[in-house]
């Protein structure tokens, strides 16, 4: 099994993006194998439709890309995902792909007792995320999204059980030496 990289960045001289590049170097240097789903690359679109919709309860799809993407999701062991943190959240896109391609009776199935998990074959989630907000602003005050909703619930609902965030607050704000010692961290 490999490690799946989802990353949702529009921008290719972002800051993101060197995390993506360093992340898939210590990889590569590591010898681990990944696959890489780069959402604005791929031109993934986020929006469910009527006809999507039709097929919620089946767990089926209209997006051709759903299927490729559910493979690869299969054949990982871990999960990291890279994005920033536009106020305080997942960036849409990102948010579209979990809705779109965490399917009921791929992702989870329900019961009496609400949503169990099926990909709990995935030993571990990291989020590495970048904000305009320091990193207690968004835990304190905007209400710590990504931990108490993307991982504390949504991944644990999908079966994922450990997962850990990683977040470089104030980036507007930082020195190229804190960006450079950020880097060197992961």
């Amino acid at each position: 099994m490999s490690l799946l990289i989802i990353y949702a960045h529009p921008y290719e001289k972002s800051f993101n993006q060197a995390i993506l590049s360093r992340v898939s170097e210590n990889l590569e240097r590591q010898g681990a194998s990944f696959e890489l789903i780069d959402l604005y690359k791929e031109q993934f679109d986020p929006r469910y439709t009527a006809a999507e919709l039709k097929l919620y309860a089946t767990g089926a799809s209209e997006d051709k890309k759903t299927a490729h993407y559910q493979e690869l999701i299969m054949n990982c062991s871990e999960i990291i995902f890279i994005c920033p943190l536009w106020w305080n959240d997942l960036p849409a896109i990102l948010k579209g792909f979990i809705d779109k391609v965490m399917k009921k009776n791929f992702a989870y199935e329900s019961t009496s007792t609400g949503v169990k998990g099926k990909l709990t074959h995935i030993k571990q989630a990291k989020i590495i995320t970048t904000s305009i907000s320091p990193t207690w602003y968004i835990r304190l005050f905007a209400g710590d999204a990504i931990k108490s909703v993307f991982l504390k619930a949504t991944l644990k609902q999908i079966g994922i059980k450990h997962s850990k965030w990683i977040n470089l607050g104030s980036i507007d704000k930082l020195t190229d030496q804190r960006r450079k010692d950020f880097l060197n961290s992961l």
